[in-house]
């Protein structure tokens, strides 16, 4: 076809074009992308979730660190000390304040039932131990443990979730230890309570009262804890037996003025003696009547009879 001709009209009559032919062109370079700042940028974090801090007394060493390893494994729980008798068990708890105690019954030394109101004045207790006997359980929930656990009777998850609800103010029990209540609130209490197993808690008889929180300092209290157990009953104090009687309680009363002197919660009373919260409150409300107390500790102490006595105020 000779040059000038042009190309043939379409069939609409425009004359066709042919796309010119297209050459690779070199790529366009991009900014490096540089984040702008938002208005709605997202604070500093919130502080992380506060964990359940934990002592272990147990004098088996490979108890303790199953346990450690266990405990420390969950998110929300960190085991902050050891103890291998009664005595380090309240030295720790002292130190560290921990949310929750898990104590083991039969130990050298101080034993766990022997230091045990010594630490319910400090942090919530819950027993852990191989020692299954109804009068042991039944003296460690007296003296105001917050469950019983025996070895063996519960899952890892159930030793986590007691744990947690020990912290709550929730009582767990494993079958044996629901077993030694459910006989005790069947037959009932004996007037006289034979020796524990094996001379456990013979530091109980002139035990001193736990210190407040703020006013004991390890190195003074651990120190004096058997010490001065050996010496009370013949520094001739100034404490004599009180008359109970005079107050007019009931047997059911008299059981629960016990729980309440030996620092249990009024869920851990409800739980001890099978019963509701609401009925124990009840029990609470005739018994601060009857001894002429507004509050749990003036109770504790007319019952204890460590109350100043007031010439113009009858008991």
């Amino acid at each position: 076809m000779p040059d000038d001709v042009s190309p043939a009209p379409d069939r609409y009559g425009a004359a066709a074009h042919r796309p010119a032919p297209q050459h690779p062109s070199p790529p366009i370079p991009r900014p490096s992308a540089i984040p702008s700042p938002s208005p709605f940028a997202p604070g500093p974090a919130g502080p992380a979730a506060e964990r359940l801090r934990v002592v272990v007394a147990d004098d088996n060493p490979v108890v303790r660190a199953g346990l450690g390893v266990l405990l420390s494994g969950r998110a929300d729980i960190e085991v902050v000390a050891e103890a291998a008798d009664g005595r380090e068990a309240y030295e720790r708890t002292l130190e560290h304040r921990p949310d929750v105690v898990l104590l083991d019954v039969r130990m050298p030394g101080v034993d766990g039932i022997s230091a045990l109101p010594h630490l319910v004045g400090i942090a919530p207790v819950l027993m852990l131990t191989y020692s299954r006997e109804s009068e042991i359980v039944h003296e460690a929930l007296r003296l105001g443990a917050g469950g019983y656990l025996v070895h063996g009777e519960f899952t890892a998850n159930q030793l986590v979730q007691a744990v947690r609800d020990t912290k709550d103010g929730r009582a767990n029990f494993t079958v044996t230890a629901a077993d030694a209540l459910l006989a005790h609130m069947r037959h009932g209490t004996p007037p006289q309570r034979g020796p524990l197993p094996e001379g456990l808690g013979s530091a109980l008889a002139t035990a001193p009262a736990p210190p407040p929180p703020h006013a004991a300092e390890p190195s003074e209290s651990l120190s004096q804890l058997q010490p001065v157990v050996g010496q009370s009953s013949v520094s001739g104090g100034s404490v004599s037996t009180p008359n109970r009687q005079q107050y007019g309680l009931s047997s059911r009363e008299v059981e629960v003025m016990d729980l309440i002197a030996s620092g249990m919660s009024n869920q851990q009373i409800a739980a001890t003696c099978f019963i509701s919260e609401k009925t124990v409150k009840n029990h609470i409300n005739r018994i601060f009547t009857k001894l002429h107390s507004a509050t749990r500790s003036e109770a504790i102490a007319h019952w204890l009879g460590t109350a100043p006595r007031n010439p113009g105020r009858q008991p």
